[in-house]
């Protein structure tokens, strides 16, 4: 593992970083120029003055989003800073490129405060045509996103729901692999964060069904302190709502008491949190998705060695990684192909299924495709573009409805 750190450090440096701006159009004449530039380039600016949707046509909005971050919370690393954290953001900027040819520009943002945040997308988001938020700590995580969704853009924060449609992909599989059913389970996360919470609303609707959402039988977070229930006083507004749709029981325990019986543990937590007799303490086949970096919250061996099913991490030199690079590329292809101005539910959920039925025959090792697939995005971003589509029939349909209502 130290070889790839001192690697990877020379690789930045002889790089200089890992990504660069370059041109579509070579300007070697004073034709060319006065296309790109003046005179020319007037033309353009009135026509978008006069409608505004002609910048996704004629500029690189249409195809083009920023990756946010204040790098309060970057994975495995914690609170190191924006401008510590631009490598990263670079190398997100990378996998947009090459998985969904998205190009994609790092914005690293010099505060903790959710205003300045707010403030300082909303002022930029006219140049893109998509906002990923990146590595950004909860609370705030949750205030930022959800204020930024009125942008006409769709903003998606990737920690959150990137990984929530992985792990949903990757449990669907499971459930095929151990012929388990996804309504009949029984469901531990252990970690309230951002990764955590936007788990459990996805598995309390794994499935549109007309209307209804379908939902997993039974669903309890954890935090540090065990179970998260209505008896507790220490809690803060984000675990609050968790409450609306975990834990109807108030079950109360920490992980250890908590996890018995369970088909299913997921962790977005810390490493080294269960043991193998909470394993063997879960029911029958049971499956664990233990995803804290770089450290798991158990080992694969041991957790096979204690009866586990179906065991991924979030690391790549083990099987069934579950990585957001099988998501968030395909999900904002799918977003800007359709111009659409938020990311649904059901978009979510196209997401998820989608990367599950890319693979054909799901083993105990191979529940998920690979994070270097190339194809993936592309069948992604056609589920999510469908989605779409269907949301605004849908719409569409109930608005006539209403209208015939009114004019009856």
């Amino acid at each position: 593992m130290e070889d790839v750190y001192k690697r990877s450090l020379k690789l930045h440096k002889e790089k200089q970083g890992k990504i660069e701006v370059t041109n579509k159009i070579t300007v070697e004449d004073q034709d060319t120029l006065s296309l790109v530039y003046s005179p020319g380039v007037a033309q353009p600016c009135l026509e978008i003055e006069a409608d505004p949707e002609l910048a996704y046509d004629l500029t690189m909005k249409g195809n083009t989003i920023a990756v946010v971050t204040n790098g309060t919370a970057v994975l495995g690393l914690g609170d190191i800073g924006p401008t510590a954290a631009l490598p990263v953001m670079e190398g997100k900027a990378m996998l947009f490129k090459k998985f969904a040819g998205i190009n994609a520009v790092p914005i690293c943002i010099d505060s903790k405060n959710s205003r300045h945040i707010i403030e300082t997308v909303r002022r930029i988001a006219p140049a893109f045509g998509g906002i990923n938020l990146e590595d950004i700590a909860a609370p705030e995580s949750f205030e930022i996103e959800e204020k930024l969704q009125d942008l006409g853009i769709p903003v998606f924060h990737d920690d959150q729901h990137g990984t929530a449609i992985v792990t949903l992909a990757a449990l669907i599989n499971a459930c095929k692999v151990t012929g388990k059913k996804l309504e009949d389970l029984k469901v531990v996360i252990n970690g309230a964060g951002a990764a955590g919470i936007a788990i459990a609303k996805l598995l309390r609707c794994f499935r549109i069904d007309s209307e209804l959402c379908i939902s997993v039988k039974q669903l309890i977070v954890c935090d540090s302190k065990g179970s998260i229930h209505r008896f507790r006083g220490d809690l803060n507004k984000a675990k609050t709502e968790l409450l609306k749709y975990s834990n109807f029981g108030d079950v109360e325990g920490n992980i250890h008491e908590v996890i018995k019986g369970a088909d299913v543990f997921i962790g977005v937590s810390k490493g080294d949190v269960v043991q193998e007799e909470d394993i063997k303490n879960m029911a029958d086949q049971p499956i664990v998705f233990a995803m804290a970096n770089p450290t798991p919250e158990i080992m694969p061996d041991a957790a096979i060695n204690a009866g586990c099913s179906i065991i991924g991490t979030g690391r790549s030199d083990f099987p069934n990684q579950i990585n957001n690079v099988l998501a968030f590329p395909g999900i904002f292809k799918g977003a800007l192909l359709a111009k659409s101005h938020v990311i649904s539910t059901e978009m979510k959920l196209a997401a998820a299924w989608a990367i599950a039925d890319y693979v054909e025959n799901p083993t105990s090792d191979a529940v998920i495709p690979s994070a270097l697939d190339e194809e993936l995005a592309h069948v992604v971003a056609k589920a999510v573009e469908k989605a779409v589509y269907h949301e605004r029939e849908m719409e569409e349909k109930i608005a006539k409805a209403e209208s015939g209502l009114l004019n009856a």
